[in-house]
């Protein structure tokens, strides 16, 4: 009886600390799991039966059962992780010696050695004093879950020794590692303040990896194939290589020659460009992301390539399976005059590229046109279409996008990239050209193909192979939590670490493709984005499908990018321009008069930037970042919420998730969801926010299978004609929408 009654002791004292601040019924809680709790043999099993006993009360009413069973998730880690640590926390606190942590993880290969070496043992200590528990507090229960599983260093075993405020600070230390040593301590404070508070997050790999001896902390590349059959392995190799790594990847195709293309001479020799996506398709599948999933490739070709017909075929579930490739992502890549001929019902001609070069003497590929309307490149399309030496096929230009949009609602792809208004808003015009984007389709920055010079056998035994690098793009990410950091006032203390800690991703990242090192040295090129837009708009009251939300849009995002290219300055005065600065639409001047910023704080910053220069080359783009959003507790990216309630499947029991912050006044705007609200504001919106970011945009449409060609096709229609970059998935329901009247009209 004694056991008993000090075993409810316990309990009740897990209850309290769980519930504390919460508005929650404990007391019929209890009544339901003690006499369940009493038929239980371990300490293990009856956690696990709380924390599934208060997942089973969530709902729309009482959504504050997730952080119930988070923080009785929470105890069971502090409580493992001082097991394995060999720490008590009745004695110690939740937190053990982090310095002992350090020792014990670099001791077992998991962490790297940088961080003893860097820091001294008292610095370190310091840092854990500095640990916050209570912002562990601050999860959900789904977030903390994958938080555990996913993120927190454990040893080989899988057993529980980082805790979540520790790799927050591991993640600080490991990004401030090389700033100078009498302002590192308040850097790296600095930036645990931001990522424990979760103001924002990093990407995905830099949370992963970052103070571990594996993996590399940047999301996503993108290649550029020429045409030759040299080029074609080598970029299979550098994709096995990054896929392994943990990057996915985008592929530029527009240079490969196309189907029936001559080979040294001999007409119709050549396959074109499907066998060698179908290798890439193979390379995905067979070389995956350190072993979590499946390695992710966007494939981008021209939408005047002789070979787009077969390309947006390429994920169809019907037809020949030797011309599919259902395992990587389609992108088009779309000039100017294709969507006005589109719009105009008129002809569209396609072409081999290979041919356009050898008869042309031209690649249609690397123009673009200057202004809308009139240009380089159509200049030169013109040029192709009279030229009787030039073998073409003319297609209907509606036809060819009925192709795309049918493509779309069966598969999401393909993604759109619009080239021209890509290469026209492009601030490093003056040093190269922009093919295509990348995986997520935010990223919009200099390419150009690495060239092979030549191969020669050095003291006898060796095989050198010389090559010419080109811009092999990276993308290093990192978002704010709009959801937390406007509501607490935080932006102009937030946006200035942020920058310095990706600007020094570049610094520290270990990347196994040289030409991708020297293309991030050489631009210093980061992606400062956003999540939680509804999020906030819901906190605000602000409908999404308003003139207010619209207005929100444009001063906020033009808030944070004054302070994100302010920034960037003051740490070009610190610590040196980009290398290729000089010329670029930066120092000119050009890229604060291309978006009319004319106010005296915008004369000023532009001033600023002309003298001091800037530290990163391209700056901002918005990233999808689902998982890392629902970690920080807030909505994805720019989206809308997929529903206000749901279930997310895991292998032991299923977790509700709620909207955040859902109470009855937020109800209203989160109940106008993702399926439901008219696609022409959410384009209207991002129309606002794209023209303050220099880079782009992961934007979905969301629409039902049921919507009309015609208002699909004025969506694309419309997101063109507003000036977006590009546009991620078109994600279609199987099942009507409730409500949706847009999508019908």
């Amino acid at each position: 009886m004694t056991i008993i009654i000090d075993q409810k002791a316990k309990w009740q004292q897990w209850i309290n600390e769980a519930g504390r601040g919460l508005s929650l019924d404990l007391q019929a809680y209890e009544e339901k799991v003690f006499p369940l709790a009493e038929q239980l043999n371990s300490e293990n099993e009856t956690i696990h039966m709380f924390i599934k006993a208060a997942l089973e009360n969530i709902d729309e009413a009482t959504p504050d059962w997730t952080f119930f069973a988070s923080r009785l998730y929470v105890q069971q880690l502090y409580h493992e992780a001082a097991n394995n640590r060999a720490y008590s926390v009745t004695e110690q606190g939740y937190y053990g010696d982090f310095y002992g942590l350090l020792e014990i993880l670099t001791e077992k290969g998991i962490y790297t050695p940088v961080l003893l070496d860097t820091y001294t043992k008292e610095e370190v200590a310091y840092f854990g004093e500095q640990i916050q528990p209570e912002r562990d507090s601050l999860f959900h229960y789904l977030a903390i879950y994958t938080l555990a599983t996913r993120y927190l260093a454990t040893d080989h075993e899988k057993k529980v020794y980082e805790l979540p405020q520790e790799r927050w600070m591991v993640i600080a230390m490991h990004l401030m590692q090389e700033e100078s040593p009498e302002l590192r301590t308040q850097r790296v404070l600095e930036a645990y303040w931001a990522l424990s508070n979760l103001y924002m997050t990093v990407a995905t790999p830099t949370l992963n990896n970052a103070g571990k001896t594996h993996g590399q902390l940047s999301s996503c590349f993108i290649d550029t194939v020429d045409d030759s059959l040299q080029s074609i392995y080598d970029v299979n190799t550098d994709v096995a290589q990054l896929s392994k790594n943990g990057g996915g990847i985008g592929v530029y195709m527009g240079k490969v020659r196309g189907r029936g293309s001559s080979i040294k001479g001999f007409k119709g020799m050549s396959s074109g460009v499907v066998p060698w996506i179908r290798q890439l398709n193979n390379t995905a599948v067979s070389v995956d992301q350190l072993g979590t999933r499946k390695g992710a490739i966007a494939i981008y070709l021209d939408v005047w390539h002789i070979d787009i017909e077969p390309f947006l075929d390429l994920k169809l579930n019907n037809g020949d399976e030797r011309m599919r490739a259902h395992d990587i992502f389609p992108g088009v890549s779309l000039p100017d005059y294709f969507m006005e001929q589109v719009e105009n019902r008129g002809d569209w001609y396609l072409f081999d590229p290979h041919e356009v070069r050898e008869v042309m003497g031209f690649a249609l590929e690397d123009a673009y046109d200057e202004k809308l309307g009139e240009g380089t490149w159509r200049t030169r399309y013109e040029q192709c279409v009279a030229n009787p030496n030039l073998t073409k096929k003319r297609v209907s230009a509606i036809d060819l996008m009925k192709r795309i949009m049918v493509s779309q609602l069966e598969t999401g792809t393909p993604f759109m990239f619009y080239r021209d208004e890509v290469n026209r808003r492009n601030a490093n015009a003056h040093t190269g050209m922009i093919y295509c984007s990348n995986l997520c389709t935010e990223i919009t920055q200099n390419q150009s193909p690495t060239e092979f010079l030549e191969e020669y056998v050095e003291n006898e035994d060796t095989i050198v192979k010389k090559y010419k690098t080109g811009d092999y793009v990276v993308c290093n990410l990192s978002s704010i939590n709009l959801g937390r950091a406007v509501p607490d006032n935080v932006l102009e203390r937030l946006i200035p670490i942020q920058v310095r800690m990706l600007d020094n991703v570049i610094d520290i990242n270990t990347l196994p493709i040289k030409q991708a090192q020297l293309t991030n040295q050489k631009y210093r090129a980061i992606g400062m984005g956003t999540f939680g837009w509804h999020h906030l708009l819901a906190l605000k009251g602000i409908g999404w499908e308003t003139d207010e939300a619209l207005e929100l849009t444009d001063e906020l995002y033009e808030h944070i990018a004054y302070l994100t290219i302010q920034s960037s300055m003051e740490l070009s005065k610190e610590k040196g321009h980009y290398p290729t600065f000089p010329e670029s639409k930066w120092e000119t001047g050009a890229y604060f008069e291309d978006r009319d910023y004319t106010d005296e704080k915008w004369q000023k910053l532009q001033a600023d930037v002309a003298e001091h220069g800037i530290r990163n080359g391209y700056l901002m783009a918005v990233a999808p970042n689902s998982s890392t959003a629902m970690i920080a507790g807030s909505t994805a990216s720019i989206d809308p919420v997929f529903q206000v309630f749901y279930y997310e499947e895991k292998k032991d029991f299923k977790i509700p998730v709620t909207a955040p912050n859902l109470n009855h006044n937020t109800y209203d705007i989160y109940r106008r969801s993702a399926y439901i609200v008219d696609q022409r504001w959410s384009v209207k919106q991002n129309a606002a926010r794209q023209k303050h970011i220099d880079q782009s945009i992961s934007f979905n449409m969301y629409v039902p299978n049921t919507i009309r060609a015609s208002v699909l096709l004025d969506l694309h229609l419309q997101a063109w004609k507003s000036g977006l970059k590009t546009s991620y998935y078109v994600r279609s329901t199987s099942n009507d929408v409730e409500e949706c009247e847009w999508c019908h009209s």
